[in-house]
Protein backbone atom coordinates (compact mmCIF):
# COMPACT_ATOMS: atom_id res chain seq x y z
CA UNK A 1 0.00 0.00 0.00
CA UNK A 2 1.62 3.22 -1.51
CA UNK A 3 0.53 6.48 0.34
CA UNK A 4 1.27 9.99 -0.88
CA UNK A 5 3.72 12.60 0.67
CA UNK A 6 6.96 12.15 2.41
CA UNK A 7 6.94 7.62 2.30
CA UNK A 8 6.98 7.59 -1.18
CA UNK A 9 10.34 6.30 -2.34
CA UNK A 10 11.91 6.75 1.10
CA UNK A 11 14.18 4.06 2.02
CA UNK A 12 14.79 2.83 5.58
CA UNK A 13 18.01 1.07 6.73
CA UNK A 14 16.70 -1.52 10.03
CA UNK A 15 19.28 -2.56 11.81
CA UNK A 16 18.42 -5.36 14.78
CA UNK A 17 19.93 -8.51 15.84
CA UNK A 18 16.66 -10.03 16.54
CA UNK A 19 15.22 -11.73 13.18
CA UNK A 20 11.61 -11.56 14.58
CA UNK A 21 12.00 -7.96 15.17
CA UNK A 22 13.31 -7.20 11.84
CA UNK A 23 10.52 -9.35 10.22
CA UNK A 24 7.61 -7.87 11.97
CA UNK A 25 8.66 -3.62 11.69
CA UNK A 26 9.98 -4.38 8.09
CA UNK A 27 6.67 -5.89 6.95
CA UNK A 28 4.62 -2.93 8.78
CA UNK A 29 7.15 -0.52 7.82
CA UNK A 30 7.03 -1.77 3.83
CA UNK A 31 2.77 -1.80 3.91
CA UNK A 32 3.11 1.58 4.72
CA UNK A 33 4.92 2.28 1.69
CA UNK A 34 8.80 2.79 2.95
CA UNK A 35 11.20 0.26 1.21
CA UNK A 36 13.41 -1.47 4.24
CA UNK A 37 16.83 -2.67 3.61
CA UNK A 38 18.04 -4.65 6.67
CA UNK A 39 21.16 -5.47 8.96
CA UNK A 40 22.28 -7.69 11.68
CA UNK A 41 24.19 -5.27 13.09
CA UNK A 42 26.45 -1.98 13.37
CA UNK A 43 29.41 -3.67 11.03
CA UNK A 44 26.73 -5.34 8.83
CA UNK A 45 25.08 -1.86 8.53
CA UNK A 46 28.27 -0.16 7.48
CA UNK A 47 29.09 -2.41 4.57
CA UNK A 48 25.62 -1.77 3.49
CA UNK A 49 26.15 1.93 3.93
CA UNK A 50 29.35 1.28 1.15
CA UNK A 51 26.65 0.49 -1.63
CA UNK A 52 23.03 2.68 -0.07
CA UNK A 53 22.63 5.67 0.66
CA UNK A 54 19.18 5.37 2.89
CA UNK A 55 16.68 8.15 3.86
CA UNK A 56 16.96 7.28 7.41
CA UNK A 57 18.38 4.38 9.85
CA UNK A 58 16.35 2.48 12.34
CA UNK A 59 18.51 1.19 14.79
CA UNK A 60 18.68 -1.23 17.51
CA UNK A 61 21.21 -0.08 20.59
CA UNK A 62 22.76 -3.56 22.37
CA UNK A 63 24.09 -5.64 19.30
CA UNK A 64 26.94 -8.28 18.69
CA UNK A 65 30.16 -7.29 16.78
CA UNK A 66 29.32 -3.61 17.12
CA UNK A 67 26.30 -1.79 18.92
CA UNK A 68 24.14 1.46 18.32
CA UNK A 69 26.13 3.96 19.93
CA UNK A 70 29.43 3.05 17.97
CA UNK A 71 27.26 2.87 14.34
CA UNK A 72 26.14 6.06 14.89
CA UNK A 73 29.36 7.57 16.18
CA UNK A 74 31.10 6.54 13.06
CA UNK A 75 28.00 7.57 10.51
CA UNK A 76 28.19 10.85 12.19
CA UNK A 77 31.40 11.42 11.46
CA UNK A 78 31.66 10.00 7.84
CA UNK A 79 30.64 13.31 5.55
CA UNK A 80 28.51 11.33 3.36
CA UNK A 81 26.29 9.85 5.85
CA UNK A 82 26.27 12.72 8.79
CA UNK A 83 23.31 14.41 7.36
CA UNK A 84 21.33 10.63 7.82
CA UNK A 85 18.41 10.42 10.53
CA UNK A 86 19.03 7.79 13.10
CA UNK A 87 15.99 6.77 15.33
CA UNK A 88 17.17 3.98 17.87
CA UNK A 89 14.98 1.29 19.34
CA UNK A 90 16.19 -0.16 22.67
CA UNK A 91 14.68 -1.97 25.33
CA UNK A 92 16.52 0.28 27.69
CA UNK A 93 14.35 3.10 29.20
CA UNK A 94 15.98 4.59 31.93
CA UNK A 95 16.30 8.13 31.66
CA UNK A 96 20.75 7.49 31.54
CA UNK A 97 20.42 5.87 28.45
CA UNK A 98 18.26 8.10 26.70
CA UNK A 99 20.42 11.10 27.04
CA UNK A 100 23.26 8.95 25.86
CA UNK A 101 21.06 7.44 22.49
CA UNK A 102 20.68 11.40 22.12
CA UNK A 103 24.18 12.88 22.89
CA UNK A 104 26.01 10.22 20.61
CA UNK A 105 24.01 11.36 17.65
CA UNK A 106 20.79 9.84 17.23
CA UNK A 107 17.35 11.75 16.40
CA UNK A 108 15.15 9.85 18.38
CA UNK A 109 15.53 7.15 20.61
CA UNK A 110 12.16 4.72 20.97
CA UNK A 111 11.66 2.00 24.05
CA UNK A 112 11.13 -1.03 23.01
CA UNK A 113 7.93 -2.78 23.17
CA UNK A 114 6.40 0.13 20.95
CA UNK A 115 3.54 1.38 19.43
CA UNK A 116 4.12 0.33 15.65
CA UNK A 117 2.14 3.98 14.55
CA UNK A 118 4.34 5.42 16.79
CA UNK A 119 7.55 4.07 15.09
CA UNK A 120 5.47 5.08 11.56
CA UNK A 121 5.10 8.78 12.84
CA UNK A 122 8.50 9.38 14.22
CA UNK A 123 10.02 7.81 11.18
CA UNK A 124 7.59 10.15 9.04
CA UNK A 125 8.62 13.52 11.43
CA UNK A 126 12.13 12.64 11.28
CA UNK A 127 12.20 12.66 7.78
CA UNK A 128 10.39 15.71 6.86
CA UNK A 129 12.54 17.66 9.33
CA UNK A 130 15.49 15.88 7.20
CA UNK A 131 14.07 17.11 4.29
CA UNK A 132 13.89 21.01 5.83
CA UNK A 133 17.34 21.27 7.27
CA UNK A 134 19.26 19.17 4.78
CA UNK A 135 17.45 19.15 1.08
CA UNK A 136 16.56 23.26 1.78
CA UNK A 137 19.46 23.85 -0.47
CA UNK A 138 19.69 21.03 -3.31
CA UNK A 139 18.93 23.65 -6.08
CA UNK A 140 21.30 25.88 -4.71
CA UNK A 141 18.95 28.95 -4.15
CA UNK A 142 17.98 29.47 -0.38
CA UNK A 143 20.55 28.05 2.55
CA UNK A 144 19.10 25.99 5.26
CA UNK A 145 17.37 27.56 8.03
CA UNK A 146 19.93 28.59 10.95
CA UNK A 147 19.39 26.90 14.20
CA UNK A 148 17.63 29.13 16.87
CA UNK A 149 18.91 29.21 20.71
CA UNK A 150 17.88 31.42 23.31
CA UNK A 151 20.14 34.66 23.00
CA UNK A 152 21.31 34.49 26.67
CA UNK A 153 22.90 30.96 26.14
CA UNK A 154 26.38 30.53 28.11
CA UNK A 155 28.57 27.80 28.14
CA UNK A 156 31.26 27.05 30.70
CA UNK A 157 34.96 26.84 29.02
CA UNK A 158 34.54 23.13 29.23
CA UNK A 159 31.52 23.10 27.13
CA UNK A 160 32.98 25.45 24.78
CA UNK A 161 35.74 23.43 24.10
CA UNK A 162 33.67 19.91 23.86
CA UNK A 163 31.51 21.67 21.69
CA UNK A 164 34.04 22.85 18.93
CA UNK A 165 35.17 19.00 19.41
CA UNK A 166 31.38 18.54 18.23
CA UNK A 167 31.34 21.02 15.55
CA UNK A 168 34.47 19.39 14.22
CA UNK A 169 32.67 15.58 14.17
CA UNK A 170 34.62 14.06 16.72
CA UNK A 171 33.07 11.43 18.77
CA UNK A 172 32.68 11.72 22.43
CA UNK A 173 35.05 8.93 22.87
CA UNK A 174 37.43 10.56 20.77
CA UNK A 175 36.53 13.75 22.84
CA UNK A 176 37.14 12.25 26.07
CA UNK A 177 40.30 11.23 24.80
CA UNK A 178 41.27 14.73 24.02
CA UNK A 179 40.35 16.15 27.27
CA UNK A 180 41.47 13.08 29.14
CA UNK A 181 38.34 12.92 30.87
CA UNK A 182 35.42 10.29 30.95
CA UNK A 183 33.31 9.44 27.91
CA UNK A 184 30.39 9.51 30.42
CA UNK A 185 31.41 13.24 31.25
CA UNK A 186 31.56 13.85 28.00
CA UNK A 187 27.98 12.88 27.31
CA UNK A 188 27.49 14.95 30.05
CA UNK A 189 28.41 17.83 28.99
CA UNK A 190 26.83 17.53 25.88
CA UNK A 191 23.51 16.57 27.34
CA UNK A 192 23.62 20.14 29.50
CA UNK A 193 24.39 22.27 26.18
CA UNK A 194 21.30 20.16 24.76
CA UNK A 195 19.19 21.28 27.89
CA UNK A 196 20.93 25.09 27.35
CA UNK A 197 20.19 25.23 23.83
CA UNK A 198 16.74 23.46 23.12
CA UNK A 199 18.20 21.61 20.80
CA UNK A 200 17.85 17.96 19.65
CA UNK A 201 20.82 16.11 18.67
CA UNK A 202 24.34 16.83 18.54
CA UNK A 203 24.00 17.47 14.71
CA UNK A 204 22.17 20.43 15.51
CA UNK A 205 24.51 21.54 18.32
CA UNK A 206 27.27 21.73 16.31
CA UNK A 207 25.47 23.52 13.19
CA UNK A 208 24.97 25.74 15.95
CA UNK A 209 28.10 26.01 17.12
CA UNK A 210 29.50 27.13 13.74
CA UNK A 211 26.93 29.00 12.85
CA UNK A 212 27.59 31.06 16.38
CA UNK A 213 31.30 31.76 15.84
CA UNK A 214 31.58 29.49 18.74
CA UNK A 215 33.68 26.49 17.18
Amino acid sequence: MKENGVRDNKRLLLIDDDPNLILLVKDYLEFRGYDVITAENGREALAVLEQEMPDMIICDVMMPEMDGYALVESVRQDPRTSWIPVLFLSAKGQSSDRVRGLTTGADVYMVKPFEPEELVAQVESSLKQANRLIHYSAAGTEPAPSIQVPFDVELTPTELKVVQFVARGMANREIAEQLKVSQRTIESHVSNMLGKTGLHNRTELARWAIESSKA
